[in-house]
């Protein structure tokens, strides 16, 4: 009995082993597990909830693109001229306008502004509502007015804003306002307008291309600095303009490129200076050395990648800069470069000169600087800065030799009155000795 038992065992331990093997051709269906997502061809993959943040793309989305982001080196004019036109900046939020009232004779001394609108409105109707606490004492006397006039003065003295409620009488006060600046049509002047309120750290513009006007918000010092822009921009007759273009520089061999080549390829006689910084130099080269020629000569040793490519204006003595990453042709290691200029165009010791401050920094800090004067015509190559600049992991696939190229070309635009302006356009194309009488004059 035992022996036949043990039979069945083994009989039915084969059939098994055959069943198996029988088995070996059958295809099973996989499942493929990507880290915390079920994939098969049944399946829709299950991803992580994410952050309401806005989207990249949608964050990098700019009306300005199209014109700050693109250089015509064909039809580039190193001077231009543009009528002046009016530019007008209006407070907006002032609300309904306040009763007729006179006011005569009133005195305040080492108070708030609230306090001294108390003061003022007592007996009255209007009452005040402050939004935000104001500290500033102020102090004052007004010999005779409108209420209107009054309010104004006693807020501006105190560095406040008010808007007035009719319905419910009361006033208003905040730390900030809002502003529209009419802006005239030249596309130069508006460009430099913006220009120039990024550079004063002016955000949260709100810019309508059709009908030319631009919102902002802000605080005392934040309308002061638009004042400053508009008043200037408004007396100066120049304005200053950087065009540019920005490469990344892969050498052929395992060598660096030979910077000093380009005194054999060009001449000595065209590269005007050499200015050290604490990362890389700038070279004032003259107008031989554009684009083009500046390529031809990288593409001997290099691979030339152009990285970016756009333009920015300030008005005379101001600042501004120009962010790589948004008129970026790829999003990859320099696009958290910004470049920023502060330029005068003016006597400089006895020459007419461009003296321009250009400084490269990242979100880590100023990576360098150059002071940089030169004359009209001129134009800026920065060499030596490695790519290893930007890299921030312990490793990577970027050559040593790998550079950030920068090439700047300033450019002037003359204001002129708009009775001026045929006569003005006329001298557009001349050059040299010509073109700095023109300047100076």
């Amino acid at each position: 009995m035992q022996k036949f038992l043990l039979g069945i065992m083994i009989v039915g331990l084969c059939a098994a082993c055959q069943n198996m093997n029988n088995n070996d051709g059958l295809q099973y269906d996989t499942v493929t597990v990507v880290e915390n997502h079920v994939i098969d061809e049944k399946s829709v993959p299950i991803f992580p909830k994410k952050a309401a943040l806005t989207t990249d793309t949608a964050q990098r989305f700019s009306v300005e693109l199209p014109m700050r982001c693109s250089v015509d080196w064909n039809n580039q004019s190193v001077v231009s001229v543009v009528a002046q036109e009016k530019i007008e900046m209006v407070r907006l939020g002032l609300g309904d306008d306040l009763p007729e009232l006179a006011v005569d004779g009133y005195k305040f001394k080492d108070v708030t502004v609230t306090a001294a609108l108390n003061k003022l409105l007592d007996g009255t109707d209007v009452s005040v509502v402050v939004d935000e606490q104001l500290v500033e004492k102020i102090s004052g006397d007004i010999s005779s007015g409108t209420l209107s006039d009054a309010v104004d003065l006693i807020s501006k003295m105190g560095r406040a804003y008010y808007s007035y409620d009719a319905d419910v009488a009361e006033i208003h006060l905040k730390h900030r306002g809002r502003w529209m600046i009419k802006m005239p049509k030249d596309q130069a002047i508006i460009m430099a307008l913006l220009d120039a309120m990024h550079g004063a750290d002016v955000r949260n513009l709100l810019v309508n291309w059709e009908d030319k006007t631009v919102v902002f918000e802000g605080d005392y010092q934040t309308e002061r600095e638009v004042s400053r822009i508009i008043a200037d921009i408004a007396s100066k007759k120049y304005m200053l303009a950087w065009d540019m273009d920005v490469y990344r520089v892969y050498p052929k061999t395992d060598n660096p490129i030979i910077w000093m080549n380009l005194l054999p390829a060009f001449g000595k006689q065209h590269i005007k200076m050499s200015i050290p910084g604490v990362v890389g130099r700038a070279l004032v080269v003259s107008p031989e050395i554009n684009t083009k020629t500046l390529q031809e000569f990288l593409s001997q040793q290099s691979n030339v990648v152009l990285i970016s490519q756009g333009t920015f204006s300030i008005p005379n003595g101001w600042q501004s800069k120009f962010d790589i990453g948004q008129c970026s042709k790829e999003d990859r290691l320099e696009t958290d470069l910004v470049v920023g200029a502060t330029g005068v165009y003016g006597d400089y010791g006895g020459y007419q000169k461009i003296d321009a401050k250009i400084v490269l920094t990242t979100k880590y800090g100023e990576l360098t600087s150059f002071n940089i004067p030169s004359s009209v015509g001129d134009n800026y190559v920065i060499i030596g800065i490695p790519t290893h600049s930007f890299v921030t992991t312990p490793e990577t696939l970027v050559s040593p030799f790998a550079e950030l190229v920068v090439f700047m070309s300033p450019r002037i635009v003359s204001v002129v009155d708009a009775d001026d302006m045929a006569q003005s356009s006329s001298n557009v194309g001349m050059s040299g000795d010509e073109l700095r009488e023109f300047l100076n004059n």
